[in-house]
């Protein structure tokens, strides 16, 4: 994603992650996930975040796509991110850093 793609009319990535870190209550998180985001959205955020667990648990980047019905091209992006020990999304579903 470009730049411009993630600033539409103005507003920052910056202002979006303020946002974000300023709701500490699960529900309203929900709640603000829900109000922003369609239907198709969640369920694509839900699905993305779903095949990281399963990369992270080992499961087979074939296995997943034909489970999940997802490109390889998507696991093979997730798959990129959890290989840098450096990413958040790393830290999170490992835990800590590899050695």
């Amino acid at each position: 994603m470009n730049r411009s793609d993630a600033e539409p009319d103005g507003v920052s990535l910056d202002q979006i992650v303020d946002v974000l870190c300023q709701i500490r209550d699960r529900q309203e998180m929900g709640q603000f996930l829900q109000e922003i985001l369609t239907p198709a959205e969640l369920h694509d955020l839900a699905l993305r975040w779903e095949l990281m667990r399963r990369l992270a648990q080992g499961d087979a980047q074939r296995q997943i796509a034909g489970e999940m019905g997802v490109s390889l091209c998507k696991i093979t992006r997730g798959a990129k991110i959890l290989k840098k020990e450096d990413s958040i999304t790393h830290t999170i579903l490992f835990g800590k850093k590899t050695v």
